[in-house]
């Protein structure tokens, strides 16, 4: 990948850990004075967010290193490797808070949370949707597995202060739902922990070298048809890698030709395809005769 494309990500990520790094602290600060635990706890994510900022970026930097003598297929699983660590603490924090508020609600600690959590939780959802859509867009472009999980750590950040504006206005409209600043930090725990389990599986399915999607096969395979000379594809197998898929598929011509001529239509198969589809990182070609 171009260094230009890698800094854009790291950019990204850097701006994503400054303002982790600012709602860590007014979020821990109203969460203490303002007295809610549902912010408190929203805090812990913020901190969680902050790590994931840290691996993403060194995942990121060592992931796009290119292959060497003892890494002849890359670095890109690096990138795969700090998607799970994401994915983990992700995991992990989720636990902690669903743990810490199901025992609020067992016992039935009372909290009355204040006006000022409301502003500190409305600074929160602004700030990380607004992080989301710069870092998913991000993540995107440089076709980044690790900047896409990290881009989705920032909107559950923001759906869990989603969670706790509810808890808190239930409250401040009636105290005696003083409880629900408890149950929204619980809320919040269940849509950490979907999203830590949605990219685990992500991960899983690289290390595992998972085929992609029947539709990504069949494009691949009309890509290949489609080039003169020819006459059938098989044994084609694909597996992704930082996001980007590798790739090995053997195309049948005719027999009587040069081997310069199959040279030739194994190129323009490679070229179809890695101009039909953008995460094309590595293609092997191999020509067998009819």
């Amino acid at each position: 990948m171009p260094d230009i494309l890698e800094k854009e990500g790291q950019r990204a990520t850097l701006l994503g850990a400054l303002i982790n790094v600012f709602l860590i602290v007014i979020k821990f600060l109203g969460g203490f004075i303002g007295g809610s635990q549902a912010l408190i706890a929203d805090a812990i994510h913020s901190f969680s967010d902050f790590f994931t900022d840290v691996v993403v970026f060194f995942g990121l930097r060592f992931g796009r290193k290119p292959a060497d003598d003892d890494h002849p297929f890359g670095h890109a699983r690096l990138e795969t490797v700090a998607s799970t660590i994401v994915a983990v603490s992700i995991i992990v924090v989720a636990v902690i808070i669903a743990v810490y508020s199901g025992r609020n609600i067992y016992f039935h600690k009372e909290t009355h949370p204040t006006w000022l959590t409301i502003i500190v939780a409305i600074i929160s959802i602004c700030a990380k949707e607004g992080i989301y859509r710069y870092t998913i867009h991000v993540g995107r472009k440089i076709k980044s597995p690790v900047v896409i999980a990290n881009a989705w750590h920032h909107r559950s950040d923001a759906l869990s202060s989603v969670a706790v504006l509810f808890g808190v206005v239930g409250a401040q409209i009636k105290p005696g739902w003083h409880i629900l600043d408890a149950y929204a930090a619980l809320i919040v725990a269940f849509l950490i922990l979907r999203v830590g389990f949605n990219i685990i599986w992500d991960s899983v399915r690289e290390f595992t070298d998972t085929a992609p999607s029947h539709e990504t096969i069949v494009n691949v395979e009309s890509c290949a048809l489609s080039v003169t000379g020819v006459g059938g594809v098989h044994d084609l197998r694909i597996r992704t890698s930082g996001g980007m898929m590798q790739m090995e598929i053997h195309v049948v011509v005719d027999g009587g030709l040069r081997v310069t001529e199959g040279h030739r239509i194994a190129k323009e198969v490679e070229a179809c395809i890695i101009e039909e589809m953008d995460e094309v990182l590595q293609i092997t070609v191999h020509v067998d005769p009819e």
